[in-house]
Order: structure tokens, then sequence, then C-alpha cells
């Protein structure tokens, strides 16, 4: 069944190559698209184009379709094009002609866009969820390994103490800024384009800002065309925010895959958390981090392969849209999976104390003498200059206690204040209102 078809038959070939991946796509669509309908067709009636009959039966059924989904037991079929017909031959098998009707004042472009806002919102909220869980573990390991020294490294080079505290923390705190790009992606995705139809609006008197109550959006996306344009953009921005948070897993997943290294010795994790070698006993291989590491950096290519899809197109719908679905719709069940996996693997890490016992790490204390002799009355640049003799003349002796006590240093975390921030921005996503909104509209 083909919403859109007449008389003519479309050739095999060319509907199987446009129709693609499509109906698999747009199984992860299907409970938002029947929220949209329910949507739609409260507002239909509120304007006086479906009779309340017709509207009792149709959320009726509508209801009884998102149950099904919902329990697994939605499929589209092999001779539907998409979802969204799938729902309105459903619909009308079951009900008759006022199946028939839902479709008044719409199209499937601005169909879709409001099944992707709705989708996009449920997978910002697991997102945040998601993070949230990490951030919390960080935040935890922190304050629990925050007196451990380890060095800290400039062009991978040893260069000034830093601790585990500073290292777990600096991760968390990334996560808050990652958060935000979020948010933004949150605010675009959380503005209705139902009522755009095709691109151009309706010769209906719609009331959109009645579904945009109804669906729990902010606002609207009040020009028509815009609303159209803005399908790929929501896509690139949202990519870009993932791309953020990515991009955060990936350089703690080279961190780790460093510090467990033989070489340096400061993390590690039990055996059955590790892979070993067909030929090397002694192997303990950080997999999870690599793939991690190789996961993100994946993730982090999404905003390009979204720009370069749709960069040269005009305004108005193009079927090229469609493609953006099979880029960025794995991207989510991935980037969670890292997300979780990551949690999961830091509740088993265990820490190396007095790592910085090793003279090899004497030098890491040359900034502290420094400042010791600053603190005694010595111009800095002479005192810079008389440590470095010493460290050339081999007669060096390192002072190994730090006192950093600034806000963000090792005695000083700032812990507090980066919950604080973290908070802050997660109670800004506004997801209670949402939810409450869509509940309303299921029951």
């Amino acid at each position: 069944m083909k919403i859109w078809q007449k008389n003519i038959q479309v050739d095999k070939f060319v509907e199987a190559f446009t129709v693609g991946n499509d109906r698999a796509m747009d199984l992860q669509l299907a409970a938002a698209d029947v929220l949209g309908s329910l949507a739609h067709t409260k507002m239909l009636n509120a304007v006086g184009l479906l009779p309340t009959a017709d509207l009792a039966a149709v959320q009726t059924e509508l209801k009884h379709i998102y149950a099904d989904i919902t329990a697994g037991r939605f499929a589209v079929e092999d001779s539907v094009e998409d979802v969204h017909s799938q729902v309105e031959m459903l619909l009308t098998e079951r009900i008759g002609e006022a199946g028939k009707k839902i479709h008044s004042g719409r199209s499937r472009n601005d169909q879709v866009l409001v099944d992707l806002k709705l989708y996009f919102r449920a997978e910002i909220e697991h997102l945040v969820l998601s993070v949230e869980s990490l951030f919390e573990k960080l935040i935890a390991l922190s304050e629990e390994h925050q007196s451990i020294l380890i060095p800290g490294y400039t062009h991978l080079q040893i260069a000034m103490p830093s601790s585990f505290g500073l290292w777990f923390g600096a991760y968390a705190e990334s996560l808050v800024d990652d958060l935000e790009l979020l948010r933004a992606a949150w605010k675009i995705c959380n503005k209705n384009p139902l009522g755009s139809a095709a691109g151009y609006g309706s010769s209906f008197p719609l009331n959109r800002t009645l579904t945009t109550e109804l669906l729990g959006f902010d606002d609207l996306n009040y020009n028509v065309v815009y609303a159209q344009m803005g399908r790929g953009k929501t896509e690139r921005t949202l990519a870009q925010a993932m791309s953020s948070i990515a991009a955060t897993l990936a350089k703690f997943a080279m961190d780790v895959c460093l510090f467990i290294n033989q070489n340096f010795g400061f993390i590690s994790f039990p055996a059955h958390l590790t892979t070993g070698s067909s030929i090397m006993p002694h192997k303990k291989n950080p997999d999870v981090f690599e793939l991690i590491r190789a996961r993100c950096n994946k993730i982090q290519a999404l905003p390009n392969e979204i720009a370069l899809m749709t960069t040269n197109l005009p305004s108005g719908y193009h079927r090229d849209l469609q493609l953006l679905k099979e880029n960025l719709f794995p991207s989510f069940q991935s980037l969670n999976e890292c997300l979780e996996i990551a949690t999961f693997m830091l509740g088993h890490i265990d820490v190396k104390e007095n790592i910085l016992d090793d003279p090899k790490y004497d030098y890491l204390f040359s900034v502290e003498v420094v400042n010791n002799e600053v603190l005694q009355g010595i111009p800095f640049r002479e005192a810079y200059r008389n440590i470095g003799l010493a460290i050339e003349n081999g007669t060096f002796k390192p002072a190994k206690e730090v006192h950093h006590t600034h806000e963000g240093s090792i005695g000083n975390l700032g812990n507090d204040q980066i919950v604080r921030m973290f908070n802050e921005v997660k109670a800004s996503f506004g997801f209670e209102k949402v939810r409450q909104a869509l509940d309303t509209l299921i029951q």
C-alpha cells in the first residue's frame, strides 16, 4: 500500500531502490508516528474537520496500535512502503472510513518531521540518563581517589603532578559541556513542525498551537518552509552534540589504554574484564576501551556525513533526506552502549598508589621547587634558572609535597560545583513536561 499511489504501478526495481532500508528504520519511529496522529486527529476534531464519533474510533484504535508497538507486536509489512502507510492501513482495516480521514491537513513530509522530532526527544532523554550514570561514577571515583598523585603530561613528557581526583573529575566536567551541546540540540528538536504539510502550509484552518501543546513541544517551527528546511539541520545539530560526548569518551578510552599499559601501570581491571592473546599467555588487553575509542571516533564523523548529504540541497523536501536515518539511528544505540559499558568498567577499576615514589618522576616536582624559592623572595626567573642548573648538574632534589589550593586544583577539586553545573543543565531540559503531555495523550 502506498498512500500516494493512484492508478499507476511503480516499477519493482525502482520501488526497491527508493524504499531501500526505510521499513527497518521506520520501526523505530512507529510509536512516535502514532503519537503524532493522536495529536493531529484531536486537532482536526477541534477545528471541525473530523466528527466526534470518528475521533473516538480513531483515538481508541490508535492507542491499541500504540500498545502493540510497545509490546513488540508491530511490523511494517513488505507490501507497505513506510510506517505512516502501515499505521493508516491498520487503522482503516479496523475502523473503516474514519481511518481514511486522519491525513487531512498534513503530508508525509511533516508527518515524518514530527515523528523524527518525537523520536529524537526520546533518544536525547535516554542519552542524558546514560551520561548521568557515567558522570556520577566519575565524580565518585574522583572523590575516592583525590589524594593519590599521578604524573601529568604535556607532549607526552612528564610535566607536573596530577592526581586521580583531577583525572576522573576532568572527564566529569567535560560531560557537563557535552550536555550543554545536547541541550541545544534538544531545544531545536523540541519545536513542532506538524501542520507545515508538504512544506508550504495548508488551506485547512489548522490549529498548530494545539498540536504543539498536545505533544509537549516548547514552541513551533512557525515558518512552514523553514519547518521543512529544518530536516537535515536538526540531525546535524544532534549529531554534533553526540559527537561531543563521543569525543570525551574516546579521549578517556585512550587514557585508559595508556595507563593500563605496563610502561605506565597506573590502573588495572580484573582479568575477566579484559581479553587474552592466542599465543602470549601474559596478555590482558583493554579491548573494551579500544572498541569504545573506535566506536566514538566513528560517531565523531557523523556530523560530516550528514553535512555532506545535505549541504547542496535547495529548500523543500528531497528524497536524499531519507538516508539520514541510516547514519543517525544506529549511532544512538552505539553511543548509549559505550556510555553504559564505560560506567560498568569503572565500577571495577583498580588504581595504583605511590606511583610517584619512582625516581623517574622526580622532575615532576621541579615547578614545586621553583615556586618554593619564589615564596622565599627569589624572583621567578632567577628561581627557574637555579632549578634548571640543578637539573643539568644532577643535584636537583625534589620536594614531593604539593600545596595546590586554588579552585579546581589537586587540593580543591571543585567537584561540588561540577555537580551543581551538571544538575542545572539536566534540569533545564524539562523532560517531565514532555512525559506528562505524552502520558495524557495516550491515556
